[in-house]
């Protein structure tokens, strides 16, 4: 029976390299993003590369949104073997006069973290955890070297890491991976952190279950 990987934050760049990796190794892929024209067209593509590929509308931003749609393809596709949350708020924050206001650092928060964490709850369940799945995050270097330029999202990562790393040893007692790619570099063709080279690591990480962090530099 062919496995399943949901991958929250389906795009152009990782969310669909790290689909295209796993599903030409035979999974099943369920593509979630905001956008429906957008996942049409991602559907269309993967469907001409021979992958078996679905998609669902969810938005990480709301929490009640996101589970009803994890609820509606769980029942659909069955419990995922992977889960992949790759979603984040990455514009550039420039300082203003009297700094960014707290409904901004709110807002990124929720999406960049709070999002994770429900989607995490959700799907690590006991059927879940019989399949041994995998749970994994895509981090970035901010976490580590925080930037004022980038002060939303250098908070999101460094609380991002502190979670996967502080829940690692609690999911994994329960047969549960839970790892997280810190990505230091820009994702992008040609460089060293470019989508192909993340969805190496992504699969590494799940064929592995070694190493809560990888990092790519």
């Amino acid at each position: 029976m062919k496995k399943t990987i949901f991958i929250v934050g389906a795009g152009k760049g990782l969310g669909n390299a790290i689909g295209r990796k796993f599903g030409a190794n035979d999974f099943r892929v369920v593509l979630m993003a905001r956008n429906a024209e957008n996942l049409n067209a991602y559907e269309q593509e993967f469907k001409a590369e021979g992958i078996e590929v679905y998609t669902k509308i969810a938005d990480a931003a709301d929490d009640s949104v996101m589970s009803k749609a994890l609820n509606e393809v769980v029942a659909e596709y069955g419990t995922p073997d992977v889960f992949a949350y790759n979603v984040g708020v990455t514009l550039p924050d420039p300082m203003q006069d009297g700094g960014i206001s707290t409904s901004v650092l709110r807002e990124r928060y929720q999406v960049d973290v709070v999002g994770a964490y429900n989607c995490i709850r959700q799907i690590a369940t006991e059927d879940f955890a019989k399949k041994n799945g995998s749970i994994l995050v895509t981090g970035g270097g901010l976490a580590m070297y925080p930037s004022a330029e980038y002060l939303p999202l250098s908070m999101d990562k460094a609380a991002l890491r502190a979670m996967v790393g502080a829940l690692h040893p609690v999911m994994k007692e329960k047969g549960i991976f839970l790892g997280i790619l810190t990505v230091c570099n820009v994702i992008a063709a040609g460089s060293s952190c470019a989508p192909d080279i993340l969805a190496e690591k992504y699969w590494q990480q799940y064929s592995e279950r070694k190493d809560w962090e990888i990092i790519c530099q």
